[in-house]
């Protein structure tokens, strides 16, 4: 009788260990990034150092190819939160489509392309007169920019040089390796990758030459927010704990982090491109989006033709920063 009791004694411990030790299970999160680019290596290491498993999120990672094939994901459901540019939101609310998308975190704060052409030659804007840029899809926040650092810079797009908006966004590096154009925007680590096959040279970064701007954004329907608040707030929390981690650490140990998202990539050439990316202060230091950020997008919007004055959508309709001023704080 004695034996009886101990193994059950036994048991029922044995069982309650592995109740107190069995954890919640996750919640997938469906992420639609509109570009692979070490552009975004704060999330690719929140992801690799565990950030969002210990806010039990499993993040499901989809590349959209384009800024306008993200939103469509999340508008139509396919994906839960997109990473592209705001300027996507401000099409889709201007459409006054029902439940439009809304940014509740910033990723980065300057453009992460950099202007290649075929020589190494001594850069000038005034090179580009009569030339050819390959700029990405009209109405994109790449090709905005770079029509807004040519107009700042005395060369008027589409009169003192070409601006070809025909080629997909992931289309662009084959394109000009192929002959097209004569310049043409990438970003990393296409472009050291480019430079060092010998298909082109790096001239400038076109964050450093446009300024701050909200260039990346993660953003979700207004209906998909209120019923996950907390799926919400911990994916922010992550992104916020991997945008001080990256900030904090050395190119190297930023190269390791993020070296399994980038197989093609060698871990030195990596790093080169993390270094080029904190020396330009790419990624924005917390998740906060600024009301002056955002307007400074609507002015190269409204530079490039693309946005009306009557347009510009109001910062507290497009933005929802609480999970994010929450993040910044913790």
């Amino acid at each position: 009788m004695k034996k009886i009791c101990s193994v059950l004694l036994l048991s029922a411990l044995l069982l309650c260990c592995g109740c107190g030790e069995r954890k919640a299970e996750s919640v997938t999160v469906r992420l639609n990034e509109v570009t692979h680019s070490v552009f975004y290596a704060p999330q690719y290491a929140a992801m690799k150092l565990g950030f969002f498993a210990d806010e039990g999120l499993d993040i499901q990672l989809t590349n959209g190819g384009g800024a306008d094939k993200v939103m469509t994901a999340v508008l139509t459901g396919q994906s839960d939160i997109g990473l592209a540019g705001p300027e996507a939101c401000i099409y889709v609310h201007n459409q006054g489509k029902e439940d439009a998308p809304v940014v509740f975190a910033q990723l980065t704060k300057r453009d992460g392309s950099f202007l290649m052409g075929r020589t190494d030659e001594d850069f000038t804007w005034e090179s580009l007169r009569g030339k050819t840029v390959i700029g990405g899809r009209k109405g994109g926040v790449p090709e905005m920019t770079l029509e807004y650092v040519m107009k700042q810079n005395g060369v008027i797009p589409h009169a003192d040089a070409a601006v070809d908006t025909s080629v997909q966004f992931n289309m662009m590096a084959g394109a000009f390796s192929g002959g097209s154009g004569d310049y043409v925007t990438l970003f990393e680590p296409t472009a050291t990758e480019m430079e060092q096959s010998g298909k082109g040279y790096i001239l400038c970064s076109m964050g450093q030459e446009s300024g701050e701007i909200p260039y990346t954004a993660y953003f979700a329907a207004p209906s998909y927010i209120s019923a996950h608040e907390d799926v919400i707030r911990g994916f922010t929390s992550a992104v916020a704990r991997g945008q001080r981690w990256v900030r904090d650490h050395t190119p190297e140990e930023v190269a390791a982090a993020i070296a399994d998202r980038f197989p093609d990539t060698s871990e030195e050439t990596l790093a080169a491109v993390v270094r080029r990316y904190q020396d330009i202060d790419a990624w924005n230091d917390t998740p906060v989006m600024k009301q002056e950020a955002l307007e400074r997008l609507e002015t190269v919007m409204e530079s490039a033709g693309e946005l009306e004055r009557s347009q510009w959508v109001d910062f507290t309709k497009l933005v929802d920063n609480r999970f994010a001023e929450e993040a910044a704080q913790s």
